[in-house]
């Protein structure tokens, strides 16, 4: 039985909105062979690169990640100040509206500053649902081919463990933006997400909610299931291809990740201990680099995968009107650590701090390594560290020589330390935040961490906004505004659209947030 599948247009009912099939399309191709599922899996499940992303507001879906934690603030100005470096994109005021409504925590996150202007908030939840019905069509079309050869046997594998794994990633990304965290002893009265795992237009004209919520605790099981499967996939067909598909080594990784989430922390320490005894690469950041090298690209030996655009090329510039790194962030490197050099820059011209070169920067390289849909092997050090400290006094030894043995490739003539298992926590949660500063993972562990049983953290955020004038060259006041301690804006509202479509759908509710304090530009232009 051979079925049609329809590429780039979405070409169903989503759960984003009534969105239908046009009657003749552009983009048809007629499964055939194996070799056609893989071209859809890379085409349509994978996302793209472009070719230099000019401004994080036009990079990939989620680029909204990057300003709402707390290793970001934004640049003050003083009217008077004589050495000005404001930014100098001719088509982007400071602070362009698309970034008011997300790093200030709005109820509405895509409303401007004053309220004229919203954009669509639907954009990763389409998206992402999108390519999980592309995996879907995929895995019931795959097996409806006749296989024949020893070859396509072994390539059929492989694209079902790449499916897996890209339905069980989104889905996680959507419980961890469209979901309050998990909560083991809530998990199964939470609402999660709605997860769809068929081929096929679900569609009742008499239904007021075409999909439900799934718990939150039936989400994260479709999610580790997915991910075993991609496991075993992976190990009858191993991938071929470079890290820009996905491996069995990224699945491992992801799983590890997976079950800290749900405070797993036998699984957790289980499966990254798996990957680490497989083998994979630490890169000492004590070898010769050169100058403006940067450190995360394509030749990077630790990465595992990548998806994606790299959406900060041109971002975190310290520029006035603009966002810098916190200082809460650059003050946990040591002088002696290799990152604080490599990771930051101070802008001259306005005493903040910009970002340097984890990432390859400017206008017009292409984005070979992305900043949010990345998973690279120092991160298994730091998954069994924290597995192997929260699972008790037995396995703190265990814990200790994990942090250190990754801390030696890090920091320069790093000597051993020796903690409480308490302490021993904290230093590991710091040594994740100072790794994977910028890479789309703060927000989600903030998150994690405030329902963690044993040990939770809390903290509340606070976010400068600079008010400008229209023309964008005079700056007016400045405007605090606070995320408290367990903040209902930690999880998304569901998108305006999706609850058209399904009235019956319950939403999650934000606040209203207004500016906590409000004052006119001062002599300091540095983020406190």
């Amino acid at each position: 039985m051979k079925k049609t599948i329809f590429i780039s247009i979405i070409f169903l009912v989503t759960l984003g909105g009534c969105n239908y099939l046009d009657d003749y399309s552009q983009s048809l191709v007629v499964v055939k062979t194996v070799s056609d599922l893989d071209e859809v899996l890379l085409g349509d499940v994978y996302m793209s690169s472009k070719n230099g992303v000019k401004q994080l507001a036009y990079g990939d879906v989620g680029w909204w990640l990057q300003i709402l934690d707390d290793d970001i603030n934004t640049v003050a100005y003083d009217n008077s100040s004589s050495n000005a470096d404001f930014v100098d994109d001719s088509y982007s005021n400071p602070l362009n509206y698309n970034y008011f409504g997300y790093t200030t925590w709005q109820m509405e996150v895509g409303r401007s500053y004053d309220g004229k202007q919203l954009n669509s908030d639907d954009g990763l939840w389409n998206d992402f649902y999108h390519r999980i019905n592309i995996c879907n069509i995929i895995l019931s079309e795959i097996e409806e081919l006749e296989i024949t050869s020893d070859d396509d046997r072994a390539a059929a594998l492989r694209i079902r463990g790449e499916a897996r794994f890209m339905r069980a990633y989104y889905y996680f990304l959507l419980a961890n933006i469209y979901a309050d965290a998990y909560d083991p002893d809530k998990a199964e009265s939470t609402l999660g997400i709605p997860v769809k795992l068929t081929d096929y237009i679900e569609h009742d004209k008499d239904k007021e909610t075409q999909f439900e919520r799934a718990s939150l605790s039936e989400v994260y099981a479709q999610i580790v299931e997915d991910l075993e499967t991609s496991i075993s996939y992976f190990d009858q067909s191993p991938q071929t291809h470079s890290f820009y598909r996905t491996s069995g080594k990224a699945a491992m990784l992801l799983l590890s990740r997976v079950y800290l989430y749900m405070q797993k922390w036998d699984e957790a320490r289980l499966m990254a201990d798996k990957l680490l005894t497989e083998g994979v690469s630490l890169w000492s950041y004590a070898g010769d680099l050169n100058e403006g090298e940067a450190l995360i690209s394509r030749n990077n030996p630790e990465i595992l995968f990548s998806e994606g655009s790299l959406n900060v090329q041109n971002f975190m510039r310290a520029k006035i009107g603009e966002f810098c790194i916190s200082q809460d962030l650059y003050s946990l490197y040591d002088d002696t650590d290799y990152r604080k050099t490599k990771y930051f820059v101070l802008n001259e011209n306005t005493d903040s701090i910009a970002l340097g070169s984890k990432y390859e920067r400017g206008s017009t390289i292409q984005s070979y390594v992305s900043d949010l849909y990345l998973l690279r092997s120092s991160e298994a050090y730091l998954n069994m560290a924290e597995a192997c400290a929260m699972e008790g006094d037995a396995y703190t030894g265990e814990a200790l020589k994990w942090l250190n043995r990754f801390r030696h490739y890090r920091i320069a003539n790093y000597q051993d330390e020796t903690y409480d298992r308490s302490t021993l926590i904290d230093e590991i949660r710091t040594e994740r935040r100072k790794e994977f500063c910028l890479e789309g993972q703060r927000w989600f562990d903030l998150r994690r961490y405030a329902v963690n049983k044993e040990f939770p953290y809390n903290r509340t955020i606070e976010r400068m906004y600079a008010v400008f004038n229209d023309g964008g060259n005079e700056m007016l006041h400045n405007e605090m505004y606070r995320l408290e301690e367990h903040d209902k804006a930690y999880t998304f509202a569901i998108p305006k659209s999706v609850l058209n479509f399904d009235r019956g759908m319950p939403d999650n509710v934000r606040p209203a947030r207004e500016p906590i304090a409000i004052s006119n530009p001062t002599n300091s232009d540095e983020d406190e």
